[in-house]
């Protein structure tokens, strides 16, 4: 063994040594030199394996060995335990403590039947409680949710021994946590508290009037000596996996609730000096936390218990008052600092499943004082020491406005008497909030935050705490309209910078340069721009319903951010020469940017003026629209930042979509943005903002005025502008026709390449943004395409080589075919579709398929995606395709990716063949119109029979390998055909595939291979089995156990038996799980008994 861990021991040679081991285990009667070795060594790796080798004894070949071995092990293996568990390593003794308890999970109580009256004498002898609890620990762990495989019976049968063993358990721990918390067991007792701690005036004095245990709970902590409070953590930890698994109930008494909430304290009590036991001491506290939060987890409380529930918060808030409580020496922050993290974290836990889980329960009670709770929990939020604490802390407020929103959408009668009595509580959090994403108020903790690595959802630290802030502002506000934000300090800063800005012949500067100056301007500029993207964030607040009662305060709110982002145009403050220019300008240009951000989310409110008030109000209506296409367009320019330049075209983008006001065509700001997006191409804008702006354009062509008739729309004019638009977008594409004969080289293919990859993005987006819109919208954007959609179609074989561009050709066609298909036509649909059909040949798609995650495999899945949209067309214009489409299918891309993992070509694929079977299903089932109307259930007619069982296979096979994704998507379509066409009940598949489809999915739940899937895999087998189920048991289950390999005649007889002939799914459900658990255990026994065994 020590030759093994040896560093210099080769790995050749550890393989000889493993197998010398391994086959040593395997001897009958090694064990008894295991015990030996036991007992008469000291080196931890020979006691490692000796007690492997049992532990597999134990769990795998245990019904072979000798009831005289089984015997002498259970007599020798707690002896050796009593007799040396003091010198042992604890993971030697944990180990050996595991073994025993496996025994037990074998043979307790019938053979064994003194294991657990020993465990709980041990705890009661006071030398030897700390391994008797040990024990216990791993006897809760080991057989409440025993891991290795048992029979069903036998798990039952544990779990009902150990739940009648529950109250003498609980009373015995609670007996040993009532000794060591007594005071008689203190030894260096802590003084009394001072009254200048003012304990006597409690907050929530009102829960404890009359309470025993306000007494108890006021009372300084004892200090524990070390032995005690080893002890007391080892109980802790039973409670903790116990309360984990035992339900709800009286055996769990308010004296044992008692003794856990008095070493919770032990966690917010830090008066003891040495860091050793402060540690040790913040463990009993953890531990205590992690019970109280067990029991706190469980949603389900019986009646009798719903006291006890109320008693433990009335505990925890006490715990939570004196975690919160200020005195002269010591700040709430400075106090919780001083507090282990993990404490801290179980206790916001805590907190979190009180709000989420009980707080309906509770908050109606006149025994819990709900404001006063509040009122804590902001002390305890808005001091947590660290960004975490307070995200969590965060999370917890949210978690109760919605369920304040909720409670007072289900009581509108009451509605104000509900918000007036937390109102005051709503509107400090609201403030609280707001100051804590401002510089001016936190400018410490924010310096902190990292601006500059994303996370894994693309944002950053600072983004982050914005955004969760935000979320709760925006909560509060949907409560509290009327309290909005205010920005006027902020703003008067930002606006009076033009006083500053000094111009010394092409260069201007801002003329503020003094550090300290900088340095508020910096925090002035930060923090308008967080409150900027306050007031976006709650533009929804203002339209719907609340409309016209909200319209004033939102009108302010819009002219404001009108004036601001018209002022950051004129004065073009971004571009301004500053005294610190790594700070400022970024500044500058972000409040700029935030505030265009804050006006494009008002756009759902403009579109609701323009609707509801723009004949009365037009002139004001015009101004703001004016306005705002005023403040954008100057930034439209190649030489503007890019993030202040996508923000004006995203505000655009808005306007022109969700606004839609009919005079924007003749606004001299937008012909000039015409202008430059038509003809100026060397001064190209970047390719994100160049596609916004051409959306933007293309929408305010084609998308239909709101209040107008049709008569109104002038079609006409519009066409044709939208047709010359599109003709200078696509001048350089439309020239490529030319070309299309000859094969292009070196250079000139470069250049080609350019050409595509600029064009087609943009017209892509353009059809994209219409895709849901009128008839009308939709024709004339096709009339405009028609010669770019010819032109793709002449190049497309020309390209068929490259396939990053014909990656970006088929995305083009992909969203042609789901938005214009029908402006496109058959004739010239079909067309398309021949070209690529004969373009795919088995070669081509083989080489795109192999090369996985690749471009050429991006091209397939783009091309099944087609032929989907193709397949679910209704009508019979593109049946004739449905054979080759098929064909395609079946013989050129499912025999590529059968055998290979390659799961998204194998996902687009199984998704077209489902497409194919659900929305032509009478290409395989013709069923009469007579038997349809009189709903008789004819016998099926099938026709392409051969491609059907095909397409089945094809489903079959994918069940049998690893992809769960595949598995899972298949298993659904399987379903969804059967709850749409009744495909298991089809005379085809009943008769030849029912039987092997059920066989399979009981083979997967059986290999344990897709286990994340077993309710679905149930469900299926349920699905298929009802369709008939005489047939199912009385022909499939006995030919299925007769097939099972590694289970004897009796056995079979045994799981036959057990599955009990029920039709209802839970009832059938728990059947298969017993089934696949038996007969996995059985094996298991089987495969280890000894050769020649005699099975009676």
């Amino acid at each position: 063994m020590t030759e093994f861990f040896h560093s210099c021991t080769t790995n050749e040679r550890k393989r000889e040594i493993e197998e010398l081991l391994n086959n040593f285990a395997q001897q009958t009667g090694a064990w008894r030199h295991c015990l030996f070795f036991l007992s008469n060594t000291r080196n931890e790796y020979v006691m490692m394996y000796s007690l492997t080798v049992f532990e597999n004894l134990v769990n795998k070949m245990w019904l072979g060995v000798a009831s005289q071995d089984k015997m002498e092990i259970r007599s020798c293996l707690p002896k050796l335990l009593l007799a040396q568990h003091k010198a042992m390593p604890y993971f030697i003794r944990n180990k050996l403590c595991k073994v025993i308890v496996d025994i037990g999970r074998q043979d307790w109580p019938m053979f064994y039947h003194d294991f657990f009256t020993n465990t709980l004498q041990l705890i009661q002898s006071p030398a030897l409680a700390s391994l008797g609890l040990v024990l216990l620990k791993t006897t809760s762990e080991e057989l409440a949710c025993p891991r290795e495989d048992l029979s069903v019976a036998r798990k039952d049968e544990l779990r009902k021994l150990l739940l009648e063993q529950v109250p003498t358990v609980l009373g015995l721990l609670t007996g040993i946590l009532e000794t060591y918390g007594d005071k008689h067991n203190v030894i260096a007792s802590t003084p009394p508290p001072s009254p200048t701690s003012g304990e006597s005036v409690e907050l929530l004095g009102s829960l404890f009037q009359g309470s025993q245990y306000s007494k108890l709970l006021s009372q300084p902590v004892a200090t524990l000596d070390n032995e005690s409070q080893q002890l007391c953590c080892l109980v802790l930890e039973c409670l903790a996996h116990l309360f984990s698994w035992i339900p709800l109930s009286t055996s769990i008494t308010p004296t044992l609730l008692a003794s856990i909430f008095h070493f919770a304290r032990f966690g917010c009590d830090l008066r003891t000096k040495s860091e050793g036991s402060k540690v040790d001491q913040a463990r009993l506290g953890i531990m205590a936390m992690t019970c109280v939060n067990e029991l706190v987890s469980k949603n389900c409380v019986p009646l009798d218990f719903e006291e006890y529930l109320l008693r433990m918060f009335q505990q925890t808030f006490f715990l939570l008052q004196r975690l919160t409580r200020e005195n002269n020496a010591h700040t709430v922050k400075s106090r919780l600092q001083e507090l282990d993290e993990s404490y801290l974290e179980k206790f916001t836990d805590f907190l979190r499943l009180f709000v989420s889980v009980h707080l309906r329960r509770i908050e109606s009670s006149p025994q819990f004082p709900i404001v006063e709770f509040l009122a804590l929990l902001f002390k305890y939020t808005f001091n947590q020491p660290n960004h975490e604490g307070y995200f969590a802390c965060l999370d917890i407020w949210s978690v109760f406005l919605d369920f304040l929103t909720t409670k007072i959408k289900s009581r509108l009668a009451d509605r104000e008497s509900v918000l007036n009595r937390y109102k005051d509580a709503l509107v400090l959090l609201l403030r609280e909030v707001l100051n804590r994403i401002q510089f001016r108020y936190n400018q410490a903790q924010l310096e902190e935050l990292d601006d500059e690595t994303l996370d894994d959802d693309q944002q950053t630290e600072w983004q982050r705490y914005l955004r969760q802030s935000l979320e709760v502002v925006a909560k509060v506000m949907e409560l509290l309209p009327s309290h909005f934000p205010v920005l006027q300090e902020n703003l008067d800063v930002y606006l009076g910078l033009q006083q500053f800005i000094v111009t010394t012949g092409t260069s201007r500067r801002l003329n503020i340069t003094a550090e300290n100056d900088c340095r508020r301007l910096h925090c002035s500029l930060r923090d308008l721009s967080s409150l900027l993207q306050a007031v976006g964030r709650l533009a929804e607040y203002f339209i719907g319903e609340v409309f016209a009662a909200r319209f004033n305060d939102a009108l302010a709110v819009v002219e404001r951010l009108v004036e601001v982002t018209c002022y950051g145009s004129q004065t073009s403050l971004y571009d301004l020469e500053t005294a610190v220019p790594s700070v400022l300008k970024p500044d500058l240009i972000d409040v700029h940017a935030q505030a265009l951000a804050a006006l494009q989310a008002y756009s759902h409110w403009l579109a609701q003026f323009y609707s509801e008030v723009h004949r009365q109000n037009q002139n004001r209506f015009i101004t703001l629209i004016t306005s705002a296409i005023d403040a954008s367009s100057p930034l439209i320019t190649a030489k503007v930042p890019e993030k202040l330049l996508l923000s004006a075209c995203h505000l655009m983008v808005s306007i022109t979509s969700t606004v839609r006001p009919v005079f924007l065509v003749t606004l001299p700001a937008v012909q000039n943005i015409f202008n430059l997006i038509t003809q100026n191409q060397t001064r190209r804008l970047p390719q994100e903002a160049h596609m916004l702006v051409c959306r933007a354009l293309s929408n305010m062509l084609l998308l239909p005025w709101p209040n107008l008739p049709e008569s109104e729309q002038q079609w006409q004019t519009r066409s044709s502008n939208h047709a010359s638009l599109l003709a200078a977008l696509t001048r350089d594409y439309r020239i490529l026709r030319g070309t299309a004969n000859l094969p292009p080289r070196g250079p000139d293919l470069d250049q080609m390449k350019t050409v595509l990859q600029q064009t087609l993005p943009v017209l892509r987006d353009i059809v994209n943004s219409i895709s849901g819109e009128s008839t009308k919208s939709r024709q004339i954007c096709y009339q405009s395409l028609q010669e770019s959609v010819q032109v793709s179609l002449s190049l497309f074989p020309v390209f068929i080589q490259q396939p990053d561009v014909t990656d970006e050709m088929l995305a083009f066609f992909l969203t042609l075919f789901q938005a214009l298909r029908v402006q496109m036509g058959v004739p010239f649909t079909g067309q398309i579709i021949h070209t690529f059909l004969s373009m795919f040949t088995r070669e081509q798609l083989a080489a795109s398929i192999l090369q996985e995650g690749s471009a050429g495999c991006r091209v397939v899945q783009k091309f099944l995606k087609i032929l989907q949209v193709v397949v679910q067309e209704p009508g019979q214009a593109f049946k004739p395709f449905l054979p080759s489409i098929l064909s395609l299918c079946m013989e050129q891309v499912y025999p590529i990716v059968a055998e290979r993992s390659s799961p998204d070509v194998k996902a687009e694929m199984f998704e077209l063949l489902y497409q194919i079977l659900h929305q032509n299903w009478r290409y395989f089932f013709k069923t009469s119109v007579l038997a349809s109307v009189q709903k008789i259930a004819s016998e099926d007619t099938m026709e392409n029979e051969a491609q059907f069982t095909a397409a089945m296979q094809a489903f079959g096979q994918s069940f049998l390998q690893p992809d769960i994704h595949i598995f899972k998507q298949n298993l659904s379509y399987l379903e969804s055909l059967n709850s749409k066409h009744k495909l298991y009940h089809r005379k085809l598949f009943r008769t030849s595939m029912l039987f092997h489809f059920i066989n399979v999915l009981l083979q997967v739940l059986l290999h344990k291979s897709h286990d994340l899937l077993q309710e679905e895999i149930t469900l299926a087998i349920y699905n298929m089995a009802s369709v008939d189920f005489d047939a199912f048991y009385s022909a499939f289950m006995p030919e299925f156990l007769n097939g099972c390999q590694g289970v004897d005649t009796n056995q079979r007889a045994v799981l036959a038996r057990n599955f009990k002939l029920e039709r209802d799914l839970p009832s059938f459900t728990q059947s298969v799980h017993r089934l696949v658990n038996d007969l996995r255990y059985y094996r298991l026994c089987n495969s280890s008994l000894p050769t020649g065994t005699v099975k009676l």
